[in-house]
């Protein structure tokens, strides 16, 4: 408020000493004379002011013009000049235009209208870096994988632009099958760009399959320490990448190295169910029976496996079928109403030939669980307890049909496997793996599941089982006869 009123009076004060200025000068006597050949002009005070204003006036512009002319004549010399800044600046709009026009080609799928407005954008702009990328996606949309790849080679040359290269190439590689350049390729890649999330996945995938345990590892620490992975996702797949390594190390026979590995693996993640089993059968070479006791019931806790109780039958392979009931009931307890937990104590009941402790530890399971392992273990209890073979023969008909139950199945593709693996067979997903009912018609025995019968049902209910494995005649023999005789 107050700055406005001290605005007003300043104007006001302006105004009056213009207007005495003007008084002042009307009143004077005088001016100036001009002679310009035989006439002679005189000017008074108040028009010689105006006049020399409209002298100063008119010299600037004389200036001017002679500037711009001045700067016209540098233009066609091809100087830098307020001309060609002009024409350089409308040219500019125009190359965006057409870049902005490009990506929104590229974006809806038109990559000839995408290298049309391309080019146009890189004749106007001489930007290769903005518009070499548009040119190469437009490209390879448009089938022209030569063109997009003599692109990337040229971007290469480019420090600020060699990664987008590198990476572009690397992508037609894996496009055409050939995994161990673009191995090669997304190593120069991630050490370009560390950082760069999908690179590293790539690359992690590529080292995978490839078996290069080591060099997975290190990539995988790398991206932890950058900060583009969780450190529970690194836990667990160091841990993949380090029972992968062991099985290795088993593989070629160095016994003391896989033990190590294999406990590794195990300490990295403790749920992994191949990674239990293998630091159980470690500890059991170095003749630890508790610490293969204690890893086996630490992964059963966590999720119930067939694997993890054929790895606990095996540290005491030589006890009667009572003496491995009352031992197994410390595996199971944490949760003892599991599915598993119950086909289990049913399988081992039978192989003592407690036929009714076996339906009785399998209770209600076959009502809302019916899985062709549950009902051949139901055509097992008919058949020990004198049914007819009528009855029998029914549960194996329905057992051929049922599903199989939880297995190895891929999270991607849902393929199914019959052991564990850290690459899928069929999409090469690394670490995709988990034990879950796949979807129907996707269908694998796995190896544990028909192992685990075998383990605990050829003993007698009072015979070592080493010694009962030699009978001839055992339930599950009489089961697989019977199943053939459904087929037939």
């Amino acid at each position: 408020m107050l700055w406005s009123l001290i605005k007003i009076l300043f104007f006001v004060v302006a105004i009056i000493a213009l207007a005495f200025g003007v008084n002042y000068l009307t009143s004077m006597s005088g001016g100036i004379q001009i002679a310009f050949g035989n006439t002679e002009y005189t000017l008074g005070p108040l028009q010689s002011i105006v006049a020399l204003i409209l002298l100063v006036l008119t010299l600037y512009l004389i200036l001017k013009l002679i500037g711009f002319v001045l700067a016209f004549v540098r233009f066609l010399n091809g100087d830098e000049t307020a001309i060609s800044r002009y024409f350089s600046a409308n040219r500019e709009r125009k190359g965006y235009q057409a870049l902005s026009d490009g990506l929104m080609a590229l974006a809806s799928g038109e990559g000839r209208v995408a290298l049309s407005q391309a080019e146009r954008a890189r004749r106007l702009l001489n930007k290769p870096e903005l518009t070499n990328l548009i040119s190469a996606q437009a490209a390879e949309m448009e089938g022209d994988t030569k063109k997009a790849k003599d692109i990337y080679v040229e971007l290469l040359k480019d420090e600020r632009t060699r990664f987008v290269g590198v990476r572009g190439i690397m992508k037609q590689k894996l496009a055409e099958g050939d995994t161990e350049t673009a191995k090669k390729l997304a190593e120069k890649a991630f050490d370009l760009k560390p950082k760069h999330n999908e690179t590293g996945d790539v690359l992690l995938q590529l080292q995978a399959e490839n078996e290069d345990w080591a060099g997975a590892r290190k990539t995988l620490n790398t991206k932890v320490s950058n900060g583009v992975l969780p450190r529970d996702v690194h836990k667990r797949r160091d841990a993949v990448l380090a029972l992968s390594e062991a099985r290795d190390i088993f593989a070629n026979a160095g016994a003391v190295e896989a033990q190590v590995a294999a406990i590794e693996a195990n300490r990295l993640s403790p749920d992994l169910i191949p990674a239990a089993v293998m630091a159980a059968k470690a500890y059991m070479e170095q003749e630890k029976p508790r610490y293969a006791t204690r890893v086996l019931i630490a992964a059963w806790k966590s999720q119930p496996h067939p694997d993890l109780a054929a790895g606990f039958a095996d540290i005491v392979p030589t006890e009667t079928t009572k003496a491995r009931i009352k031992r197994f009931a410390g595996l199971i307890k944490s949760d003892p109403d599991h599915a598993e937990a119950r086909l289990l104590m049913a399988e081992l009941h039978i192989a003592d030939e407690d036929f009714a402790g076996a339906r009785k530890a399998l209770g209600g399971l076959n009502d809302d669980y019916l899985t062709s392992r549950s009902l051949t273990i139901m055509a097992a209890i008919e058949r020990g307890e004198g049914s007819d073979d009528a009855i029998v023969r029914g549960w194996l008909t329905k057992a051929l049909g049922a599903s199989r139950g939880p297995q190895w199945t891929c999270d991607k593709c849902n393929h199914v496997h019959s052991n564990w693996t850290a690459i899928c067979d069929r999409c090469s997903g690394f670490d995709t793996l988990a034990w879950k009912t796949p979807a129907e018609g996707e269908l694998s025995m796995h190896g544990s599941t028909q192992m685990l019968p075998l383990i605990v049902g050829q003993a007698k209910s009072t015979e070592p089982l080493e010694d009962s494995a030699k009978e001839d005649a055992t339930i599950t023999g009489e089961i697989i006869l019977d199943v053939r005789d459904v087929k037939d």
